[in-house]
């Protein structure tokens, strides 16, 4: 029974936060693009002041996948950089901290490009 809370806290936290992006995108005028942006940005906020930790704690994936979780480890590479390396650790952490991510991104985007072929929506 254990488990099945920790999946319902999961899906409930990520829905939430798919919820939100849904009402940003029927509600207002803003583009996916521009939610994609301020949702990251949350992620660089919600890790700056040190709030993501406990959340992550309780929500586990339901944070980390989104891309809250993205702005997240951008901002965490970014703070550990800087401790590192000094103010060169701004250009350099973030990267550092999301090479795995970013990589398989583009891996998997080659891959289905190779795969399947591209074409623009018809209006």
């Amino acid at each position: 029974m254990d488990i099945f809370l920790k999946y319902l806290i999961v899906f409930a936290v990520g829905g939430t936060i798919c919820l939100l992006a849904q009402i940003l995108i029927i509600r207002t005028r803003m583009t996916s693009a521009r939610i994609l942006v301020l949702f990251e940005l949350i992620g660089v906020f919600l890790q700056a002041v040190t709030l993501f930790e406990p959340i992550k704690n309780f929500a586990n994936a339901g944070i980390t996948i989104p891309i809250i979780g993205f702005g997240a480890s951008l901002a965490k590479g970014v703070i550990e950089g800087v401790k590192k390396f000094g103010i060169l650790g701004i250009f350099n952490g973030g990267l550092t901290s999301t090479a795995a991510g970013i990589t398989a991104a583009v891996g998997f985007a080659y891959f289905f490009a190779l795969i399947f072929r591209s074409h623009s929506k018809k209006s």
